[in-house]
C-alpha cells in the first residue's frame, strides 16, 4: 500500500443533468473535495459517464498522476464497469476506482431539501475519499470451467435436472444417498389429482 504522501486521489462529481444538480449544490461538494487529504484534483462534470466525461477522467489521471479515483455519481450497479474500463485504458488498475452513490442515495431522496442533500453528499464523498486511501490493486484470475454437472439428489427434481442437462449436451453425474432413485415420490402409492401410481 502506498504511503500517505504517495496517494494522489482524483474526485469527479457528476451533475447527471438535473438528477443530481437539481437537488445538490455540486460546486460546494467539489470545493470540500479539493480540501480533503490526498486529493490533488477535484472537478464536476455534466455527465461523467458520457464520452467527454470519461475523457476528462483519463486526462486528469495523466496530467495529475492520479493513482486513485472517486466518482460521485449514480449507483455503481449502473456505471462501475464503465469507469473501471475508463481508468484501465490509461494504465490504472481498474480496482483503484470507487463510486459514491449521490444520486439514488442522496439527491433523489432529498428533492425538497437542497441544503440537507448537499451536506449528505459532502459526507458521502468524504467517506469514499477516505475509503479510496485503502483501495488495493487487484488482478483477475481466469480459471477454466469443466463443462460438466453434478446433481445431488435423485428425487424427481434431481432426475429431471440431470436429464435436461444431459439433453443439452453436458456430462452429468447424479448422486443419491439412498439405494434407489425417486426420493419422496417413490414412497407414495398414488399421486393427486389423477390418483395414478406414483412409481
Amino acid at each position: 500500500m502506498p504511503k500517505d504522501d504517495d496517494l494522489r486521489i482524483g474526485v469527479f462529481i457528476c451533475e447527471c443533468g438535473t438528477n443530481i444538480a437539481g437537488s445538490i449544490d455540486v460546486d460546494a461538494v467539489v470545493e470540500v473535495a479539493q480540501k480533503q487529504p490526498n486529493v490533488v484534483f477535484a472537478t464536476k462534470n455534466l455527465y461523467t459517464c458520457s464520452e467527454p466525461g470519461q475523457q476528462a477522467i483519463k486526462k486528469a489521471i495523466t496530467e495529475h498522476k492520479l493513482n486513485r479515483v472517486v466518482v460521485a455519481a449514480c449507483s455503481p450497479r449502473m456505471h462501475e464497469p464503465t469507469f473501471r474500463t475508463c481508468v484501465k485504458e490509461v494504465g490504472m488498475n481498474p480496482y483503484l476506482v470507487d463510486m459514491a452513490n449521490i444520486r439514488e442515495q442522496c439527491s433523489w431522496v432529498h428533492i425538497g431539501d437542497r441544503k440537507g442533500a448537499t451536506e449528505k453528499a459532502i459526507d458521502i464523498m468524504k467517506a469514499y475519499v477516505g475509503r479510496a486511501r485503502y483501495l488495493q490493486p487487484q488482478e483477475e484470475t481466469r480459471i477454466p470451467v469443466k463443462q460438466a454437472a453434478l446433481v445431488i439428489g435423485g428425487g424427481v427434481a434431481g432426475m429431471q435436472s440431470a436429464l435436461d442437462m444431459a439433453d443439452a449436451g453436458y456430462k452429468v453425474t447424479l448422486v443419491e444417498k439412498e439405494p434407489s432413485l425417486g426420493g419422496l415420490m417413490a414412497q407414495l402409492a398414488k399421486t393427486y389429482p389423477t390418483m395414478d401410481c406414483a412409481i
